[in-house]
């Protein structure tokens, strides 16, 4: 299935008083049609940034893309003399922020906002526009959707303003619905809900969803590829399945001991991430995650990694780095080799439910950014952080 749409190598910077911010690093993705691909990572990592600078979101001036392409249906949208998005956004690509409180105009009606959407890209009549704002809110599950139609964001509860901005997002039928932080600030009922009504309208009108969430528990639930960010970069890609099951980068084992599962206990204690993220001012080289890593080797410390293709049974283990073992024996991506075939994922768990838990995931859809992936790691096996926990 071709991408509807494929950014490769993307890279955002922002000039500021202190200096230069590297936000963006190299990235690269694909997102299809009726799926959904979920952007986690700490806040600062760069996901809002990313998604934004394809958009035409991000001042410019101080930011500005340094490079990259982002291919949308075949049409690099940043290769254009000017990056304003104005003639994407809205209409091919919708659109749900973070905060809809903010995100909403407090002096306009519901009704009347979702209808300028379709007034200024599809040239509707007032009329016609505000009927079919109507619709979208029902669509939405709004109770009394020509009522609450004119009524102001205030007069709305937290739910509400979200189903009223994915009402607004989906106004023109976009091909990429982004949703950046869907279900922040939303109690655990309003938030199952939520994530049904966009599972819902994917299915029913095939539109692709770019998540952008710090939530395991929801990209677990919705997406269908998901794409660990870093400083800057994605460490980690592959399928739902293969990341929760087999996760081959230090970082996103991390994310994942961090979470609580309903078999926890009261008593049993959370395992942090020791550390902060790198100043983006100044990437250090080498591995990013390197001085937080408890895997991490003197090659970490002067070399980054590229990304490594893996296999089922290349998931590293936390404070496995002594015991790595060479893929010399195997062969990877770099010799041509062939890898072998790919095995069962395990069986769905409570703490990370498998979307499809027959299906297992292929090994050439997996990468990590890690030496512990490389057949060189296992001349470089003495770790430098023996103390760092995750």
């Amino acid at each position: 299935m071709s991408a509807l749409l494929e950014v490769r190598d993307l890279e955002v910077e922002f000039d500021t008083y202190g200096g230069t911010v590297h936000a963006v690093r190299g990235v690269s993705f694909d997102v299809r049609a009726g799926k959904t691909l979920a952007i986690v990572g700490e806040s600062g990592c760069g996901k809002s940034v990313t998604v934004q600078s394809i958009m035409g979101l991000i001042p410019i001036p101080p930011g500005r893309i340094v490079a990259g392409t982002a291919k949308l249906r075949g049409v690099d949208i940043l290769g254009r003399p000017e990056v304003d998005g104005r003639d994407v956004r809205g209409d091919t690509i919708g659109m749900i922020f973070q905060d809809p409180m903010t995100s909403l105009n407090p002096t306009m009606t519901i009704g009347d906002q979702i209808a300028e959407t379709l007034q200024t890209h599809r040239g509707q009549a007032r009329p016609q526009a505000r009927a079919r704002a109507v619709e979208l809110l029902e669509m939405t599950r709004i109770p009394e959707a020509e009522e609450r139609a004119g009524q102001y964001p205030f007069e709305f509860s937290g739910g509400m303003l979200q189903r009223a901005m994915i009402a607004m997002a989906i106004a023109c039928e976009p091909a990429i619905l982004v949703a950046d932080e869907p279900s922040t600030a939303l109690d655990v009922t309003i938030q199952a809900q939520i994530l049904d009504l966009l599972g819902d309208l994917q299915a029913k009108t095939g539109m692709a969803i770019i998540l952008i969430t710090h939530d395991l528990g929801v990209v677990a639930r919705l997406a269908d590829e998901v794409a660990v960010m870093y400083a800057g970069r994605i460490v980690e890609h592959g399928t739902a399945d293969a990341v929760f099951h087999q996760s081959g980068h230090p970082y996103t084992q991390g994310l994942k001991a961090a979470m609580p599962t309903r078999n926890s206990r009261r008593d049993d204690p959370l395992q942090p991430i020791d550390g902060s993220p790198p100043d983006l001012f100044a990437p250090p080289p080498g591995c990013a995650y390197r001085p937080r890593c408890p895997n991490a080797m003197r090659i970490c410390e002067r070399r980054d990694p590229p990304a490594f293709p893996l296999e089922p049974s290349d998931a590293s283990r936390p404070s496995a780095a002594v015991d790595v073992v060479s893929h010399a024996s195997r062969g990877d991506a770099a010799s041509g080799s062939q890898a072998p075939a790919p095995r069962t994922p395990p069986k769905e768990t409570e703490a990370h439910p498998a979307k499809d838990a027959t299906a297992a995931p292929h090994h050439r859809d997996h990468f990590s950014r890690c030496w512990l992936h490389r057949a060189e790691a296992s001349a470089h096996r003495g770790t430098v952080n023996p103390g760092a926990s995750q």
